[in-house]
């Protein structure tokens, strides 16, 4: 919250110092109005006085405008830096993917889309201020002069903001476009990317190209319909500031000709007032020709927080605790699900005491791995609990309980480092962890050893090969308790009780093993077993 109220104070002084600039202009317009004008009238000029006066006010705008861009850049880089957390933060807690967008539409959302806010907040709300302040102050110091030209511009300075708004309107639309089409073009690519192997194994490659030439097509024409919007309002605005300037240049002309003798209440124009009126004239209609510069960054930014606004009322399952690093459990604790129930589905009670092992057995979509998840804190239950030691899995406990866990995933993967990295995700990891797993016949088959790059994919392993290198992953630490997932599925059998072998190992030094699994063999060598079924008709 602090640092919102700070963002917020940031941005306000950035674009009231934005205002001050544009006032301090004005002061020596009047300035080279009275140069002029007095050069007009013969008049003798002090160049030095002159000098002097202009520079000190340029360096005294420059000062200002520096410190209004320094100022609306922290603000800026604060609030996109926010909202990257904010996504980052909930990304990370959630138990489920985005229905609305597949990982690349969410890292151009990060990425890129988020960046579209920076011209936004350094130009569209700065302006947005100095066009309620200044064609204001500008029509009153004119006006002052004469009534005409207060007249010319305060017709002509109006017609901009309706006909911006009625571009504004088609503006976001197409930016919306525009923005959807970034997202699935980013989700095209990574959902080619991870498949490329078997697109080149299936002959798909020119296919492959031309759905994303189609892809590319189509954001080519989205963007230019934005920059032909674009372009459509920058010549309305052109046009009527154009007429305006003209208008005021005709009357002041022709007034200091002696040929109009009317619009100056009554006192003859005088050169240097004349000279003040036309800069006055394009200077009113500067903040306007900013704002419709701006105005397509804020249609731009309409559409990413529309996307933004639908991610956040996007109802996902929240997994337990922050994913702060805890210290793990100093011993192995019991197990106990009380009253458990989560997506339609009433789990039975279950004790699990210290160095036992348990099988979850059922038909698929019955919900073992969901139960799982739910008592690795992956997921939050719509009801019940899940006691640790007697204590209840809660956002507070729920960090070192993951800690004193193993997890290996039903679908093993993979980074791209070496077989160690991927072991140890960076952190050192022992022998021992790579023997318990059987992975030390692996690695002498492997060209560098351990050292080995497996890749994204996991070249060079086959699956149950991938499959130790996944259970030392859930190994390494010495966890207490290791919750498998399906962790013989699709292997032959001399791999499936090798790996069995491994898993076994675990509950004789004294580790509780929970296993959901369709391996009749795995189940029958486990001390528990228990079934789950779908009880459609719950509550």
């Amino acid at each position: 919250m602090r640092s919102m109220v700070q963002t917020r104070k940031s941005e306000m002084i950035g674009a009231w110092l934005s205002v001050l600039a544009s006032l301090i202009w004005l002061c020596g317009a009047a300035v080279i109005a009275r140069v002029l004008g007095r050069l007009l009238m013969g008049d003798d000029v002090s160049a030095i006085a002159a000098g002097a006066a202009l520079f000190l006010l340029w360096a005294l705008r420059t000062a200002t405008e520096a410190a209004a861009q320094r100022c609306l850049s922290q603000a800026a880089e604060a609030k996109i830096t926010e909202l990257r957390q904010e996504i980052v933060t909930r990304e990370a807690a959630s138990a489920s993917a985005s229905t609305l967008a597949g990982e690349g539409a969410l890292a151009a959302l990060v990425a890129e889309k988020l960046e579209t806010l920076r011209p936004a907040l350094l130009r569209y709300r700065p302006a947005r201020l100095r066009v309620l302040v200044l064609p204001a102050v500008i029509l009153c110091l004119t006006a002052w002069h004469s009534w005409a030209v207060a007249i010319v511009l305060l017709v002509a300075g109006p017609l901009i903001p309706v006909f911006m708004a009625l571009v504004g309107w088609a503006a976001k639309e197409a930016s919306a476009r525009q923005m959807q089409e970034i997202g699935q073009l980013s989700d095209l690519l990574v959902d080619r990317l991870a498949a490329l192997s078997d697109l080149q194994l299936l002959g798909a490659g020119k296919s492959t190209v031309e759905t994303f030439a189609r892809a590319s097509d189509t954001l080519r024409q989205r963007t230019m319909a934005v920059l032909q919007i674009a372009f459509l309002s920058s010549t309305v605005l052109e046009l009527f500031s154009a007429l305006g300037v003209a208008l005021v240049a005709i009357w002041v002309g022709f007034t200091l000709l002696g040929e109009l003798n009317w619009g100056g209440w009554g006192v003859p124009l005088t050169p240097v007032a004349g000279v003040y009126l036309l800069l006055m004239a394009p200077e009113f209609f500067q903040p306007l020709r900013d704002l419709a510069a701006a105005w397509h960054d804020r249609a731009a930014v309409d559409a990413v927080m529309d996307e933004l606004a639908a991610w956040r009322d996007e109802d996902r399952a929240k997994r337990l605790g922050h994913g702060a690093t805890e210290p793990a459990l100093s011993h192995t604790p019991s197990i106990a699900i009380q009253n458990l129930h989560h997506r339609g589905i009433t789990y039975p009670n279950i004790r699990i005491e210290p160095g036992e092992s348990l099988a979850l057995e059922g038909v698929s979509g019955a919900g073992k791995t969901t139960l799982l998840r739910l008592i690795a804190g992956l997921e939050q239950p719509d009801r019940g609990t899940i006691l640790i030691d007697g204590v209840a899995l809660t956002e507070e406990n729920a960090n070192q309980w993951r800690a004193s866990i193993g997890w290996m995933p039903q679908a093993p993967h993979f980074f791209n480092g070496s077989l160690r990295y991927n072991v140890g995700l960076g952190a050192p990891v022992s022998d021992d962890t790579l023997v318990a797993a059987g992975l030390e016949t692996i690695i002498q088959d492997l060209p560098r050893g351990d050292l080995t790059r497996l890749g994204e994919r996991g070249a060079g392993l086959s699956g149950g090969e991938g499959r130790r290198v996944t259970l030392a992953r859930a190994l390494h630490g010495a966890p207490r308790v290791l919750i498998a997932d399906e962790p013989t599925a699709d292997l032959d059998a001399e791999t499936a009780r090798r790996i069995s072998d491994s898993l076994l190992q675990f509950t004789k030094d004294g580790g509780t093993l929970l296993v959901a699994s369709h391996d009749t063999a795995l189940i029958n060598r486990l001390q528990k077993r228990v079934s789950i079924q779908r009880d459609t008709d719950a509550a």
